[in-house]
């Protein structure tokens, strides 16, 4: 069922045509009754999510325009991490405020990948390699600059699981600040933007550390794995040491617009953007992917289409749903949450909102048609729902509060 074209594509301006959630309306119930793997609890309720998001099912708000009376529906969206809509709105409040808080120096994006050979394993241990990706990348850098440098730095990490087409690919982006706080100086330092880096030893030190640990949960019997006998654990640990491990390191990015782009791009976005769906027809879904190992003549990915039936299509996708209570995205070093970094050594430029990370327009405050001032109405949710049952708390506590004067 799965057909991948091997043209490319023209580079022109992509439009939103397409939805998962009307795909997955159409089809999710058929492919329920005949699953190609078990489908988890968390997998079914982002699904649920997804097709239930900015619908009646969750209620709405309504709004109107003082001047004109224009009014707006505001549907309530499902707020959930797997949500395409969802998790693009929250990238971007979340990008914002987090350039307040990163350290004035340039930042590097570092991206450190797990091979593939690990991939059996890690579907039958994902919380395992989840943790010790995001744990053991991030002090890696830590460690080897404050060796070097005798700085602390900042590390904001962001687990992501998927490769272009959808597979299995484990690999945690880094936001890395390319100085620090000298903590006998008591001052911000930066690193030379001309100094490099040791980067075939830092490839030997991530291999290490990940099969380090990886070993230590084998003979701690913790582990889960179909390894025959010893021997045959023993020979699949000598394949990973020869294996080329993967890190990728970009140049020290200037601080602040360079660095929040990077952080809208690889942050905590959906598996699939619905951007890149180009077309559905029936129980076929077609979407752009790049292919890094064809290039064009300008030296770019070539952009490919992957057509997938449904029942190829879910499981590819619900692979990704997160665990859950697994924070994807984590602060190390000096971005710590438990460490309280001086605002002095925070201090930049205002940000500034570029067009590619600028929100959608807040009809909530501005009038489509008259640009009038709207003002809240009215809020309509399903009769036995969460929200409903809220919506009556907080009534019947207004209601007390007046009572009371």
């Amino acid at each position: 069922m799965c057909l991948s074209s091997n043209i490319s594509i023209n580079h022109t301006p992509y439009k939103k045509k397409y939805t998962l959630a009307s795909f997955f309306r159409s089809y999710w119930d058929d492919y329920l009754s005949n699953p190609k793997f078990i489908v988890t609890k968390e997998q079914r309720y982002a699904v649920q999510a997804i097709m239930k998001c900015r619908t009646s099912e969750l209620g709405k708000d309504v709004y109107k325009c003082k001047d004109c009376g224009d009014k707006v529906d505001l549907y309530f969206s499902c707020k959930n991490r797997f949500c395409p809509t969802c998790s693009w709105s929250d990238t971007l409040h979340w990008a914002k405020t987090l350039h307040t808080q990163l350290l004035n120096v340039p930042h590097r994006h570092v991206v450190m990948t797990l091979p593939h050979q690990l991939n059996s394993l890690i579907r039958r241990n994902p919380k395992f390699f989840y943790q010790i990706l995001m744990k053991e990348s991030a002090t890696l850098l830590k460690d080897y600059i404050k060796k070097v440098y005798d700085v602390e730095i900042g590390v904001v990490s962001v687990l992501h699981t998927y490769g272009e087409r959808k597979n299995l690919h484990l690999h945690v982006h880094m936001i890395v600040s390319w100085g620090g706080i000298d903590m006998k100086k008591d001052r911000l330092k930066r690193i030379p933007l001309s100094d490099r880096i040791d980067y075939l030893k830092l490839k030997e030190n991530f291999r290490s550390r990940i099969i380090m640990r990886m070993e230590s949960s084998y003979y701690k019997d913790e582990l889960n794995h179909d390894f025959k006998n010893e021997q045959g654990y023993i020979d699949f640990r000598e394949q990973l040491v020869e294996k080329k491990w993967i890190i990728h390191l970009e140049p020290p990015m200037n601080m602040p617009e360079q660095i929040i782009r990077y952080i809208g791009r690889y942050s905590k976005r959906a598996c699939l953007s619905e951007y890149k769906i180009t077309e559905i027809s029936g129980p076929y879904i077609s979407f752009r992917y790049k292919d890094y190992k064809e290039k064009t003549a300008e030296g770019k990915p070539t952009e490919k289409i992957e057509r997938l039936h449904y029942y190829d299509f879910f499981p590819l996708l619900l692979q990704h749903v997160p665990l859950s209570n697994f924070r994807i995205v984590r602060y190390y070093g000096v971005y710590n949450t438990r460490t309280k970094t001086p605002k002095v050594y925070t201090e930049k430029p205002a940000y500034t909102e570029r067009e590619e990370l600028s929100s959608f327009i807040d009809n909530r405050k501005e009038c489509r048609i008259c640009s009038g001032n709207m003002e809240h109405i009215q809020t309509i949710v399903r009769p036995g729902s969460v929200l409903w049952f809220i919506n009556q708390r907080k009534y019947r506590q207004r209601l007390k509060e007046k009572n009371a004067a």
